[in-house]
């Protein structure tokens, strides 16, 4: 996923683990003062947070275990290497795209839901030219966090949330902005831009000219929903066609894998992006467009297992000591993955496995886990809170590698994210804490710390967003790329008639045999 904020050389593969990262962690520390300008190892030292009260009194998690230790001990121990694999039989991506269960219609309290996070996105457009902000009243914005606001626009158009004459000027005066913007050497979207001025800038700048690259996981991300809108409105595939002709797309993959671009002292680095998770989501945003990217939708190649209180999850075999590159295990991608494609870049196993670690957890230590990269409103304000990462279990980092457990929190896009796609007890818990503890004036707070017991009050376009296109899949009961007709599975329903068994092997899936949630 993407922006980064220029780390070492060695380590430029990472580049495109998270989108938006950079910019919204720097606008955060802008926001409250501080200007000093950036070292290439580090974001922001010490600032002071300002945030928006919370419309209810948060309440802290029921704790089983109160000592932060405790837990800490707990999360040592319930590491065992090497896991336990996932059988080859089960190592597909779905043969027909996976609905979750109970899927077809939105309650009051998650349409409720979905208004509040589009307020966000009221308050941070910018009409000058149809691109959001990344972090609420900082006028700047990647390209994976502009996708979010097409999630966004898309998600409250069909949720009934804004009129169609709405939605479709706004619609295209950000497409319009997409498909003639000023690109990073004429060739592709730079990582960061003003959001009023379209000026390609760098991180925590606004106003000085600067080209420092790009991204191909922010671009896979937009790819696949540049093809969702095409799909669903026709009327706006010229729109949709011409922001994909103004770049330079090839640029994207060389030998079946994905690249990007980062200037380090004033020469550009050409450098493969991705590891297993956010490589394989967009790769097939890429595929969609029909680029070469076999090789970066590989999920097994690479892939290793550690078992984490009892449960085998998978992990990217380069790491940071054999590759530069951090391997983050994370919920979002697979989350991602689920809403729009019906995991068809990754497989569903995985997923199971991953929520089924962080339920496992839960119930070892009474603290709810759903954990992610995301922002945060105190320093080092961007932390990949992860499963697993370079050879450690539940280790919150920053792209430094400096640890940060201290800042683990429950996620608000994860755990809504989780309930819709699997709707467990475990899952319906997530979801009423978010409702009970993150809900602002403005949208919805990132997360709750664990430790601190009080939330990360940050409010960022990709949460929100992220939240949005969660619900919208719920209620349209499908995945958004099959919804919106991206693909035809015509052929595929005359297989499964062929062979009802697979349809059946299916339907288990989605009861998540043997999994305990």
């Amino acid at each position: 996923m993407s922006s980064d904020f220029q780390p070492p050389p060695k380590s430029l593969s990472v580049l495109a683990t998270v989108g938006g990262v950079v910019t919204a962690a720097i606008a955060i520390a802008l926001l409250n003062g501080w200007s000093k300008k950036l070292s290439n190892t580090s974001i922001i030292k010490k600032a002071e947070i300002s945030t928006s009260p919370t419309t209810l009194q948060p309440q802290p998690p029921v704790f089983g275990v109160q000592d932060a230790e405790i837990v800490a001990s707990l999360d040592a121990k319930s590491v065992v290497l090497p896991g336990q694999p996932i059988p080859k039989n089960q190592l597909t991506v779905a043969i027909i795209p996976y609905v979750a269960p109970g899927v077809g219609k939105l309650t009051p309290e998650e349409m409720t839901t979905a208004r509040q996070a589009w307020s966000y996105f009221q308050r941070n457009w910018n009409d000058e030219t149809g691109l959001i902000n990344s972090v609420d009243g900082f006028a700047s914005i990647s390209m994976w966090d502009q996708t979010a606001a097409i999630a966004a626009l898309v998600s409250a158009k069909e949720l009934n949330i804004v009129p169609a004459a709405e939605f479709e000027a706004k619609m295209s005066k950000m497409l319009n902005t997409l498909a003639s913007m000023p690109l990073y050497k004429g060739e592709l979207p730079n990582k960061v831009y003003n959001a009023k001025t379209l000026v390609p800038v760098n991180y925590g700048q606004l106003d000085k000219r600067e080209e420092i690259g790009w991204s191909a996981i922010d671009l896979g991300r937009m790819a696949i929903w540049l093809k969702i809108v095409e799909a669903k409105y026709p009327e706006m595939r010229s729109q949709t066609e011409a922001v994909w002709k103004h770049w330079q797309v090839k640029r994207l993959t060389t030998n079946g894998q994905m690249y990007g671009t980062a200037v380090i002292k004033g020469k550009e680095q050409y450098n493969q992006e991705g590891r297993l998770g956010y490589e394989n989501y967009a790769a097939y945003g890429l595929k969609l467009w029909g680029l070469d990217v076999k090789k970066a939708l590989d999920y097994q190649s690479h892939t290793a297992f550690v078992d984490l209180y009892g449960q085998g999850i998978p992990y990217d075999k380069r790491d940071y000591k054999n590759s530069g590159a951090n391997n983050y295990v994370l919920s979002e991608p697979y989350i991602l993955d689920g809403i729009e494609t019906g995991f068809q870049a990754l497989p569903k196993a995985y997923a199971d496995r991953i929520l089924a670690a962080q339920a496992a957890r839960y119930e070892a230590t009474k603290q709810l886990t759903a954990v992610t990269e995301d922002n945060l409103d105190r320093a080092p304000y961007f932390v990949y809170s992860s499963l697993f990462v370079n050879g450690q279990p539940w280790a919150t980092i920053a792209d430094t590698r400096e640890q940060h457990n201290n800042l683990r929190f429950l996620s608000a896009k994860a755990a809504i994210g989780w309930h819709v796609l699997y709707n467990t007890d475990y899952t319906r818990q997530l979801f009423d804490f978010v409702q009970g503890n993150l809900k602002s004036q403005e949208g919805w707070y990132n997360g709750f710390y664990e430790s601190l017991r009080q939330p990360n009050k940050t409010l960022t376009a990709n949460n929100n967003g992220v939240i949005m296109e969660s619900l919208l899949y719920k209620q349209v009961g499908q995945p958004l790329t099959v919804w919106a007709g991206v693909r035809s599975y015509k052929s595929t329903e005359k297989t499964l008639k062929k062979n009802p068994e697979i349809r059946n092997q299916n339907s288990e899936s989605s009861t998540h045999k043997g999994i305990k949630f």
